[in-house]
């Protein structure tokens, strides 16, 4: 009797100690899932609850009716970024290699009565050479710029896009993130607005790559 018990405590440690394994080696399996939000022109956009914040990241879905070669032109290429977000006031590139790697510096207009803010990057692309799948995985970069006066410096941020060619001139794009601002501003205003960033950056993406192609 003493030997049964003892080998079933020996198979609940075990037990126990694979979930531990499979937490530490597979976060992705037990992550929050991602909540449908809506869908317009084509684009659906979702949200998720960010462990230890209380931000929401985002995610936005879509099929391009273009070739990888022409999308590149704007995701993976920091030498082209007249069509970011207006609110950008400044950018510096750091460093360039295309299709590689990119390392840049922004700087946010935010309106009165908050601060401005900035953020340093660190993006790193890969190129699957069988699917041709490309994946632009952004982070922040940080201790390489100096926080500036009067300006809330970015440092809890990721963004990626991922994108995967679907047959002749369909590229299904995927487009993830979170930032967490910084400062006073409340989660519930922030989580109200981040909704329509994925939505309105790949719907300025569509315009540029699908216009004439």
């Amino acid at each position: 009797m003493h030997l049964r018990l003892m080998k079933v405590k020996r198979s609940s440690v075990l037990r126990i100690a694979m979930v531990f394994v499979m937490i530490l080696l597979y976060p992705s399996l037990f992550a929050q899932t991602w909540n449908f939000i809506k869908e317009k022109d084509g684009i659906k956009i979702y949200t998720r609850t960010a462990e230890h914040s209380s931000f929401k990241c985002f995610k936005g879905e879509t099929v391009f009716h273009t070739t990888m070669e022409k999308l590149s032109m704007y995701i993976g290429n920091v030498q082209n970024v007249d069509w970011w977000d207006k609110n950008v006031s400044e950018i510096k590139v750091i460093f360039y290699e295309p299709d590689k790697l990119i390392k840049y510096y922004l700087v946010y207009d935010v309106p009165w009565p908050l601060n401005d803010r900035d953020l340093c990057v660190e993006a790193r692309i890969t190129i699957d050479p069988v699917t041709g799948e490309k994946i632009v995985s952004a982070k922040p970069l940080l201790d390489v710029i100096p926080e500036r006066e009067g300006i809330v410096r970015i440092r809890n941020y990721w963004q990626k896009w991922t994108l995967k060619p679907e047959g002749k001139n369909n590229i299904h794009a995927v487009l993830e993130g979170f930032v967490d601002p910084g400062g006073s501003v409340p989660s519930w205003l922030y989580n109200m607005v981040i909704v329509d960033t994925p939505l309105k950056v790949m719907r300025g993406i569509k315009v540029l790559v699908e216009e004439k192609n």
